[in-house]
């Protein structure tokens, strides 16, 4: 199987190319990514737990999902694929806002991510992918803020980054 690709990315988002995942971890290359945020009506986040064979930050927490566009996908075809490739559903995605960030990982691989951020509404249960997800659970946004101060290594790197920016933005924008 060949190794996913991911689009390499200029600081406005404009593509410089392709390159091999691993290739781009290690090398810490900015490269297109996206992030999906699931709430329910009772404004809890759908978070997963990823799956324990992980090749990085396996069994810790995060989004609902997440990961890079395919070359010619738009940021919600790949929000809505990846959704339904992790979590077996799929739900009408809205893009909220895109930022950069730089988190190094302990095994020596770096995320250097354009992140687009997306959110989606759906009370239904998830159908996990055991090569993907672990576990999973519904929890308060204000929770998850709590709960990632006091546990913070328990969830992935990203996730803490992405979390704060999101939070932020919907105290701004009163969803």
């Amino acid at each position: 199987m060949e190794e996913e690709k991911v689009i390499l990315v200029d600081v406005n988002d404009e593509p410089i190319g392709l390159m091999n995942k691993m290739e781009a971890h290690e090398k810490a290359l900015l490269h297109r990514a996206f992030s999906v945020f699931v709430l329910n009506s009772n404004n809890e986040i759908m978070l997963q737990q990823r799956a324990s064979h992980k090749y990085h930050s396996p069994l810790l927490w995060t989004n609902t999902c997440c990961s890079h566009q395919r070359a010619g996908e738009t940021n919600l075809q790949a929000g809505k694929r990846r959704l339904e490739e992790e979590m077996g559903f799929v739900v009408p995605l809205k893009e909220l806002f895109s930022f950069i960030y730089k988190a190094p990982f302990d095994n020596g691989l770096t995320e250097h991510e354009l992140d687009h951020v997306m959110i989606g509404y759906s009370n239904d249960e998830p159908k996990i992918n055991p090569e993907e997800v672990e576990s999973w659970k519904w929890m308060k946004i204000e929770d998850v803020k709590k709960d990632m101060e006091l546990h913070p290594e328990i969830y992935t790197v990203w996730f803490k980054i992405i979390f704060d920016k999101f939070y932020h933005y919907l105290e701004d924008h009163k969803l």
